[in-house]
């Protein structure tokens, strides 16, 4: 008796520490990893001329280009960070009403007739929100070029040029190219231009060459002469690449020399390139670490990866009305091993991007993630919303932090686990407003996206052929 009167205190603490357990939520056993803070650099000053002379190297089939962060490539590096960070997510916001404006032009089959004299200021996307920057070699020039999953046509600034932005490298001089062609206005290529682009193409004089237009929603547009020529990737070599020359250009390209276009129309490269890769690709896009670098891979060979997880894989979903995006279906998301619930999972497809910034999720989904992930994150002091996200912290006293995880789930139980430098977003380099790097749809009836900083450290591997989709972990490195 007097045996159970010694164990009763110990037995009541027991019971009121799991009563407490109970009372806070059982998340407190959730899945978390530890983000360490000041990994997050934006104060170096970057070589501009690194980004110029990007390597490649060739094996097993593939072809696999350095990938880098045009945050890199500016000048003596970058003056305010926080402004540039803050108007990333303004610019963010634009594109992905752009894109939804796109998509809904597109479902109605609706495509713009180009006059000489004007350039349409269709729906399109935003660029300056596109990051992610490689170097091919054109015609025998290298070419710095931004990586775009959400277009088709590749294009470069040409000499002479009517209006161009200014540039790192000199504008591409077909003249000098010995391969350099246009392209005929009754061609294939010229009429496939109103499928890919939104807008037909029309027709010069003298000769009769396909002249094209691509415009973005903010006022940004390429125009020019469609024409072929010599594309090395790497050490592949691509013979007659059809491509935009560009001799009136205008918008936020970040100095780079043009546009890589991946999307699934006939004239994008991956479609151009399928005799040689068989219609697949892949990237690691880094995190914002210093030096960081990722890499694109064209060809299919698995082995050339460095993940760090079993590859799992899900479908494309096919959408005729809008078969130049890649979409595949979200059937769940969890937060810190917490499954969420909603009746919208399922439903209808996702569009991943690799211009995107910000995953969007419709209203419902993230209102759950959202409530989960404070629910688990409750401990530390809140800050104001900025933009589009609005579940905000002041981490500023803090070296590091244990963050729940997120995993996004998606058909044939393949699975995206974000990468900890993809769960938040620092709108304040200090760190004293730092934003759940996720936002929701104005409508439940819009596109789902999942954005490039949810992709951070994955290998992202697309399948053409066979329409399926690939997620596995990396560590993103060229070497």
């Amino acid at each position: 008796m007097l045996k159970g009167m010694a164990l009763l205190p110990f037995v009541l603490s027991l019971l009121l520490f799991l009563l407490l357990i109970l009372v806070n939520g059982v998340h407190c056993f959730g899945e978390k990893k530890l983000l360490k803070l000041q990994q997050f650099q934006w104060k170096q000053k970057w070589d501009a001329s690194s980004c110029l002379s990007q390597k490649s190297r060739k094996e097993k089939g593939t072809s696999t280009l350095e990938m880098k962060h045009r945050d890199y490539c500016y000048e003596g590096g970058v003056k305010d960070w926080d402004n540039l960070l803050q108007k990333r997510l303004i610019l963010d916001d634009r594109r992905v009403q752009s894109l939804q404006a796109r998509i809904k032009n597109m479902a109605s089959s609706k495509t713009e007739e180009v006059s000489d004299t004007g350039i349409p200021l269709t729906s399109g996307v935003e660029l300056g929100t596109l990051n992610y920057i490689v170097t091919v070699e054109l015609g025998g020039r290298k070419m710095t070029v931004i990586v775009d999953t959400g277009s088709d046509l590749t294009w470069v600034q040409c000499q002479p040029c009517k209006s161009c932005y200014d540039q790192k490298e000199p504008l591409f001089n077909p003249s000098a190219s010995p391969s350099y062609q246009t392209v005929l206005c009754n061609s294939s290529d010229c009429k496939s231009l109103a499928f890919s682009t939104g807008n037909t193409g029309i027709c010069g004089n003298n000769p009769a060459t396909c002249n094209y237009v691509v415009s973005y929603g903010d006022g940004s547009y390429t125009r020019g002469e469609l024409a072929h020529d010599h594309l090395n990737l790497g050490k592949t070599p691509v013979d007659n690449f059809v491509f935009g020359c560009g001799r009136n250009n205008k918008g936020l390209f970040g100095g780079a020399s043009g546009l890589m276009g991946l999307g699934r129309s006939s004239i994008s490269l991956v479609s151009q390139t399928s005799a040689i890769f068989g219609g697949f690709f892949s990237y690691c896009l880094p995190s914002t670490e210093a030096r960081a670098s990722g890499s694109l891979v064209l060809g299919g060979n698995s082995s050339v990866y460095k993940t760090s997880s079993p590859i799992s894989y899900t479908r494309m979903i096919p959408n005729p009305q809008l078969s130049t995006f890649y979409f595949l279906n979200l059937t769940g998301v969890s937060v810190g091993g917490v499954t969420l619930q909603d009746s919208s999972f399922g439903k209808d497809g996702m569009l991943i991007d690799s211009g995107t910034v910000i995953t969007r999720l419709p209203p419902t989904i993230y209102k759950a993630l959202k409530a989960e992930f404070l629910k688990q994150f409750s401990s530390f002091p809140s800050a104001p919303p900025f933009s589009i996200l609005d579940t905000c912290f002041n981490l500023s006293a803090y070296q590091e932090v244990d963050v729940p995880t997120i995993k996004l789930q998606f058909e044939d139980n393949a699975e995206m686990n974000v990468d900890t430098t993809g769960v938040f977003y620092f709108v304040k380099t200090d760190a004293s407003q730092v934003c759940l790097a996720l936002a929701s749809l104005s409508f439940e009836d819009e596109i789902g996206i999942i954005a490039n900083y949810q992709q951070r450290n994955q290998r992202v591997i697309y399948d053409t052929k066979e329409s399926k989709l690939g997620f596995a972990q990396e560590s993103c490195r060229f070497t």
